[in-house]
């Protein structure tokens, strides 16, 4: 169970905005869904494969605390970590992790979200089908060249994107000032006409992240970065900013 709590936590709070997390699990599936304070970023995940500990609905809140305790060395060998649970209404509910170390003297409680509670805060996401024209790979020495372009264009929150001779470009700022614009990924399959807003920050922030990755962009309006960590397959979904 570390593992996979120390997945969750990287690929949410690792982005820098996320500090809550809802859980919903069942025998066969266990889901995870998340939104970004700023709403920059809607995150609906699943494991790769159900984890027993993991049923019922529940929020993880306060994701920089159990970051903090995931990443004691106490906990690191040997360690235990069990579910708490509470009886509510006839049914026994998660409510809990307890930490424990090898040697038993040293030991952790963390309080989970109660499924009223997370439902409110989190309300469900249902997206409509989406048309994505491009869907790419992206190399990992293009997303270098994100990188550099953003650190030239620091003052600018968000980039464009269109495609342009069957290449997907990103563009930051105004020409009327200063501007930047690089070729992102060569040769791609559909176009991309509208030139709709990206933020910086948080598409940095997951193609930061480690496992597989695919990004997919609708001229619609939106944006979807799939990344699976092997233990794990998020959908961070990107709405169109404003200009």
């Amino acid at each position: 169970m570390r593992d996979h709590l120390l997945d969750i936590v990287k690929s949410t709070f690792g982005l820098g905005n996320i500090d809550l997390v809802k859980i919903t699990g069942t025998d066969t599936e266990t889901a995870i869904e998340a939104l970004a304070e700023d709403r920059s970023v809607i995150v609906q995940a699943k494991l790769n494969g159900p984890v027993a500990e993991f049923i019922g609905t529940f929020g993880m809140p306060n994701l920089g605390k159990l970051n903090t305790i995931l990443g004691i060395p106490e906990y690191k060998d040997n360690a235990k970590i069990t579910l708490n649970k509470q009886d509510r209404n006839g049914e026994q509910v998660a409510v809990g992790l307890h930490f424990e170390n090898a040697a038993g003297d040293f030991k952790n409680d963390y309080r989970f979200m109660s499924q009223e509670i997370v439902n409110d805060k989190l309300k469900t996401v249902k997206m409509r089908a989406v048309n994505w024209n491009v869907e790419f790979e992206p190399a990992v020495t293009n997303i270098q060249r994100l990188k550099f372009m953003a650190s030239a264009n620091a003052e600018e929150a968000n980039f464009t994107a269109k495609t342009n001779n069957d290449n997907l470009e990103l563009s930051f700022g105004d020409h009327s000032s200063h501007a930047g614009n690089f070729v992102f990924q060569a040769s791609v399959n559909g176009t991309l006409s509208k030139g709709w807003s990206w933020p910086v920050k948080a598409v940095i922030s997951i193609l930061d992240l480690p496992g597989d990755k695919k990004f997919s962009i609708s001229d619609e309006g939106a944006a979807q970065i799939t990344v699976n960590t092997g233990l794990a397959t998020y959908n961070y979904i990107l709405p169109a900013q404003s200009k």
